[in-house]
């Protein structure tokens, strides 16, 4: 099922994003007082579909989730506000429940048996390829989700897939011979290739200072925290073959692989073993908590750190920029440690000397003065273009998988995506940190009817027509069916 919708998310308008065994629950969202007369339990109702704040919930702790990995898991509640994550999960459900009112009208019905057939091939419920009922429920457990609330969101989702199944439209013979001809047009070019070696930057003092005292105010120290901090290691916690087993047993659901796939107890006992030692040191650690609060035991070390150093986790950073001074933070993870950490002082931030700000100065003038030129010296060279300084290209195609030298590879198809979208006979075209002036000498079309290239296109046109049918489908059924909202803030 996972697997399933990771393959045609791109292709989809609507996707229902469900259990991913990495899943943290982002927890309780507070999104507004509910209206009265709402059905308890019920934050919205789009038709004749209630939208759940259980389904809610869920649905946005795997957003959450979601975006926690694309960010390295750099991604906190205020982030997530930035982000707009409860208002993507809304319009997500909202669209689902669009569809799944159409559904109703058609008549379709997804049974428990074929509920349970999707559930079985959900390969992190599954103990050597076999559905495993204890590990399914210690998911459920881990999550605080009820077996119904996961399954409903399992039933809608086949629900969705059989409506739009159902109303897949393949491209005509025309269609199909329109794009073939739109990927057919093939360009002989001349072009130059401009970069920062075509510029010599005038680095003397005086310019510098000028743009320093231009720029100064942009130039500031960052933010620091003075830590006194207690480390309490997990080293020397011993841990048995027995405990790593029931441990792994409990939350086997935790270990995948790149592709979602369940690992087994060898393959993830490194890390089972590590997060089982900081289970068993937690009682420890907050011990440890007390005593350095009554005086009893002293601080590991004292650092001075700048706001959201990487020696700290966002969960911390968060908790430390809301507390006062002399603040002692509970024992927290970090690593393989727990760290008790006392707030000792709050450096803000202040203007940069000079001396101080010159090396990002350096940098920050050295970019805007390469740009500038790069764009001077491009608007020249396209100007009084020759075609004798220039490099003259083969006849290319958007397609065209050669690199175009001096580029390479990837900045070739991105020069080649920007060329056939533009209707100049010549122009200039910025890649990464180059600049290409370019002049199209000939063009001509260069029909490729191979049985690769035909299924390529006939595979793009009913994309581009069942995701063009799908976008004007919702358009459709969002006047058809009343959206009401029984909370604020989604």
């Amino acid at each position: 099922m996972i697997s399933w919708m990771q393959k045609h998310n791109k292709y989809l308008i609507v996707t229902i994003w469900i259990a991913t065994i990495a899943f943290i629950g982002a927890g309780f969202v507070g999104w507004g007082s509910y209206q009265y007369g709402a059905k308890a339990g019920t934050i919205a109702k789009v038709g004749n579909i209630d939208i759940s704040k259980e389904e809610f919930d869920f649905s946005y702790g795997t957003t959450y989730q979601r975006y926690n990995q694309m960010l390295k898991g750099q991604l906190d509640e205020k982030k997530a506000k930035e982000i707009g994550i409860a208002q993507q999960t809304f319009s997500t459900l909202a669209r689902e429940a669009l569809l799944l009112n159409l559904a109703q009208e058609f008549g379709i019905v997804v049974n428990d048996e074929e509920v349970l057939q999707e559930l079985y091939k959900i390969p992190s419920f599954q103990t050597k390829k076999v559905f495993d009922n204890s590990v399914y429920q210690g998911y459920l457990k881990s999550q605080r989700l009820k077996a119904k609330t996961f399954e409903a969101v399992i039933h809608k989702e086949l629900v969705v897939q059989k409506l739009l199944k159902l109303l897949t439209s393949e491209g005509f013979k025309f269609e199909d011979e329109i794009v073939m001809g739109a990927l057919s047009v093939s360009d002989k070019v001349a072009y130059r290739v401009l970069d920062k070696r075509d510029i010599i930057v005038d680095n003397n003092l005086s310019q510098l200072q000028a743009y320093w005292q231009k720029n100064k105010s942009q130039y500031k120290t960052n933010k620091q925290y003075q830590l006194d901090i207690l480390w309490t290691d997990t080293k020397e916690t011993n841990v048995t073959a027995s405990e790593l087993e029931e441990f792994y047993g409990q939350n086997s659901f935790n270990y995948i692989d790149s592709e979602g796939k369940q690992l087994s107890l060898e393959s993830a006992k490194e890390q089972v073993t590590r997060d089982l030692k900081m289970k068993k040191s937690k009682k420890h650690a907050q011990k440890q908590y007390i005593a350095y609060k009554k005086g009893k035991i002293e601080k590991s070390e004292t650092r001075v750190v700048d706001l959201n150093d990487a020696l700290l986790t966002d969960e911390i950073w968060k908790l430390i920029v809301s507390k006062d001074i002399n603040t002692i933070l509970k024992p927290k993870a970090i690593g393989n440690k727990y760290a008790t950490i006392k707030i000792v002082a709050i450096i803000e931030p202040r203007e940069m000397q000079y001396e101080e700000a010159r090396a990002l100065v350096e940098r920050d003038y050295k970019t805007e003065y390469i740009k500038n030129s790069l764009n001077t010296l491009a608007d020249r060279v396209l100007e009084n273009f020759n075609e004798n300084n220039a490099t003259i290209s083969d006849f290319v195609t958007l397609n065209t998988q050669e690199r175009l030298a001096p580029l390479n590879n990837k900045n070739s198809s991105e020069f080649l995506q920007k060329l056939f979208t533009s209707q100049k006979e010549k122009g200039i075209i910025s890649i990464n940190n180059k600049t290409v002036v370019y002049k199209i000498l000939e063009q001509k079309i260069l029909l490729n009817e191979d049985n690769m290239t035909k299924a390529f296109v006939k595979n793009s046109v009913n994309q581009i027509k069942n995701q063009d049918f799908q976008s004007n489908l919702l358009k459709f059924l969002g006047q058809k069916y009343q959206i009401e909202k029984f909370v604020e803030g989604i």
